[in-house]
C-alpha cells in the first residue's frame, strides 16, 4: 500500500464499531475493553463504541480473543467526519 493510501480510505480515523460475541460479559468489563458499552441481544453481548483507528480495533479485538469469546459479527456503525482542511 502506498503512503497516503490509508488516509484517503479513511481507516486512521476514529470510527464507532459494534462488535458481537457469543455469550454475556459481565458489564464490569467495559473499562478493560477500552470502555466500550456492554448491552445483550439473546445469547450474544454486544459491544458499542469508538476505537481511534484500525490498531486500537485490532487491540480490542486481542482482548476478546484473550477473554476466548466466540466473535459473532464486527460492523462499524459510523465513521467519524476527515478534519476540516
Amino acid at each position: 500500500m502506498r503512503t497516503g493510501e490509508n488516509a484517503s480510505r479513511g481507516i486512521d480515523r476514529p470510527a464507532i464499531y459494534e462488535i458481537k460475541v457469543m455469550g454475556h460479559l459481565d458489564k464490569s468489563w467495559s473499562g478493560w475493553l477500552e470502555g466500550m458499552s456492554i448491552n445483550y441481544e439473546d445469547s450474544c453481548t454486544v459491544l458499542i463504541g469508538k476505537m481511534m483507528d484500525q490498531a486500537a480495533l485490532r487491540g480490542l479485538l486481542n482482548k476478546v480473543w484473550d477473554l476466548n469469546q466466540t466473535l459473532v459479527s464486527i460492523n462499524q456503525v459510523e465513521k467519524s467526519e476527515p478534519p476540516a482542511s
